[in-house]
């Protein structure tokens, strides 16, 4: 049997192992490629080692440390309040609102946001009498927007593998398209699913208010139990975009923690997170104006925010998404392995081989797409967007647009229940049938995977104008 076939079945079998059982991906692929590299192939460790994405490694640690400090110090809560406040007792406007925060969340580093945002959105939903499942999918759909801005984990994770291979990139395309067809996809299911119902209605002052005191207090809760991670911090497996980890009972901030109603400390603007915010604007110039290197800049940021104030800042090391790099690092070294095995060179000929690009481009959207339904997307990105790099290097399509429509096929699948952002809005939903909710979920997400990467290349494949 040759090393590309044995490589193929080899990753074949860590994707179902991965799916079937809770084991991380990436440490899978550590254990497989020290495997196949010496058993196979006769690679040595350093040979194995030169896979392994040092500089992606620091961009997904400091990233998530910097908004691990974000968290810690209350300037997530703070960011909520202000997005509450907004809404200003029109119902119609309470989905968007979170469509919007989640999206911000997530493009500045949160891969945990759904778990934030999800507790809120549906206590909402079951107060105001708005669809379930049209909140719960905003949510989601807000995720996967903002999820490719230079300055996230899977904007930096993409732009860099493509920049690595010499194709052309836009950065400015991959995080605009990405929020647009997925707001494109929210304003659908808000208009059917009850949306209309809701433009003419509003709450009355005393419930604004009592809803802001329990949101705030859901906020605060929600910081407590969770931490960094497309998949989980150690507690869930790493699927999607929410990650879940337990707090420490030591965390600092016991302010940021009290529920509001009961001191005036939640409302306060305090100095570190004032700097914090100012921080991470500072930081999205420094890395999207200058391009200076994000996971660089993200730690150095992080470092003279904990020097402001090193208290308000335990514990952000912990919060760091370690099984998200761990999974992604382990991924990456795997297929540094494939390289050396010829498979990636293999299967690109293959898929040359159809004659016909956009039909192949059309494949591998759907393969992204329907292996990302049962596996964890940033996983999948980083196995088909390096066998996709030769295909696109021969011409015929568009590289932007080929790599916006993966990124989108491969995301938008993460509405599924069986990923860790539609298991956060199942958990949340209140006053429901949940059996009848997973079946319309799980509905929906068919409709999505078969629809999804289609559209995705319809939009941006097809026409050739990227």
């Amino acid at each position: 049997m040759s090393p590309e076939v044995v490589s193929l079945l080899v990753l074949l079998v860590i994707l179902v192992i991965a799916t079937v059982l809770p084991i991380n991906m990436g440490a899978l692929g550590f254990g497989a490629a020290f495997l196949l590299g010496t058993l196979v192939l006769g690679m040595s460790v350093d040979e194995i080692l030169a896979g392994f994405p040092a500089g992606l490694f620091l961009t997904l640690a400091g990233i998530t440390y910097l908004f691990a400090i974000a968290q810690i110090n209350g300037t997530v809560d703070l960011l909520i309040r202000g997005a509450i406040r907004l809404v200003g007792g029109r119902i119609a406007a309470i989905p968007w609102i979170m469509f919007a925060v989640t999206a911000l969340l997530v493009g500045i580093g949160a891969l945990f946001a759904v778990a934030i945002v999800a507790p809120i959105a549906l206590r909402f939903a079951f107060r105001y009498k708005i669809n379930a499942l049209m909140m719960g999918m905003m949510v989601v759909h807000g995720a996967l927007g903002g999820a490719f801005t230079p300055i996230s984990v899977y904007g930096s994770f993409v732009n860099g593998l493509v920049s690595d291979s010499g194709l052309e990139s836009s950065p400015i395309m991959l995080t605009v398209a990405p929020l647009a067809f997925n707001a494109a996809i929210g304003a659908l299911i808000f208009f059917l699913l009850g949306g209309r119902q809701l433009l003419a209605a509003r709450t009355h002052h005393h419930d604004e208010a009592v809803e802001r005191e329990a949101v705030e207090r859901e906020a605060v809760e929600a910081s407590a139990v969770t931490g960094g991670g497309p998949g989980s911090a150690g507690t869930a497996p790493a699927r999607g975009h929410g990650v879940q980890a337990a707090a420490s009972p030591e965390d600092p901030a016991p302010e940021a923690r009290t529920p509001a109603g009961e001191t005036d400390a939640p409302q306060r603007i305090r100095v570190e997170q004032v700097a914090t915010i100012v921080g991470l604007l500072v930081f999205a110039v420094l890395t999207v104006v200058w391009a200076l290197d994000v996971g660089f800049t993200s730690i150095l940021i992080g470092v003279l925010l904990a020097l402001i104030h090193p208290k308000a800042t335990k514990g952000a090391v912990d919060k760091i998404a370690w099984s998200t790099v761990l999974l992604i690092a382990g991924v990456l070294t795997y297929v540094g392995v494939l390289e050396a095995a010829g498979t990636i060179d293999y299967i690109s000929n293959a898929i040359a081989g159809l004659g016909a690009p956009l039909l192949a481009a059309l494949l591998i959207c759907y393969l992204g797409g329907i292996a990302s339904a049962f596996a964890s997307s940033v996983a999948i990105l980083g196995v088909m967007i390096p066998l996709a790099i030769p295909f696109l290097q021969q011409g015929g399509i568009g590289a932007v647009g080929f790599i916006v429509a993966l990124a989108i096929a491969t995301t938008v699948v993460d509405v599924s229940p069986f990923s860790t952002n539609g298991a956060l809005v199942l958990a949340n939903a209140q006053d429901i049938d949940r059996d009848r909710f997973y079946r319309q979920m799980l509905a929906y997400a068919g409709i999505v995977v078969v629809l999804g990467p289609l559209l995705a290349w319809a939009v941006f494949v097809l026409p050739g104008w990227l």
